[in-house]
Formats: structure tokens, sequence, C-alpha cells
């Protein structure tokens, strides 16, 4: 086994732009994932968090832009982020309303 983290350890936050709310119309949510994650540790998580069924997932790792700390510059760190699209029909309630 690669990897263990916990189900619920795996989603950190959902992603809520102005893409993703367009992609929410298509069945397709983002959310930032742990950086350790695999694509099915993300599908069972959005499965076990949500109930609903996951048809696909696209990862995709996100370098950390520069930001100014006092004098110097300084990396933000790396994140993962993930595209989860569900069977039609399904939702998720925590993006409906936005």
């Amino acid at each position: 086994m690669p990897n263990e983290i916990h189900p619920y350890a795996v989603l950190l936050r959902p992603i809520i732009t102005e893409k993703s709310t367009i992609l929410a119309g298509q069945d397709k949510y983002v959310f930032q994932v742990d950086v350790r994650a695999n694509k099915n540790q993300i599908k069972e998580a959005v499965e076990i968090a949500f109930t609903v069924r996951v048809t696909d997932v696209n990862t995709m790792k996100m370098k950390g832009k520069p930001k100014r700390v006092g004098r110097r510059i300084a990396p933000r760190p790396d994140w993962k982020k993930a595209i989860v699209t569900l069977v039609p029909g399904d939702k998720i309630e925590l993006f409906e309303g936005i």
C-alpha cells in the first residue's frame, strides 16, 4: 500500500472561484487536497464525505507563488488541486446557491 491517509484528511478545502462555479454546472467540483493523496484516495474521500458517486478525478500540482516576507521574497508552499466529476444527477450541496 502506498501512503495511508484518513479519508477525511484528504480533502482540505473546496476551491470557490468563478471558474469552479462554472464547472459546478457541469457536475465538476474543485478541491484542494493533500499533496500525498492519489486519485483513488481522493475518489474514496469525496464519496464518503458527500455520499455521491464519482466518475473521474483529475489532479494537478500547483506551484507556490513567491510572496514578500519583510525584505526577502519567500515562496508559498506547493499544493495539489483535484477536479472531481460526479455521475449526472448527483450534486454536492456545499456548492449550491453560490
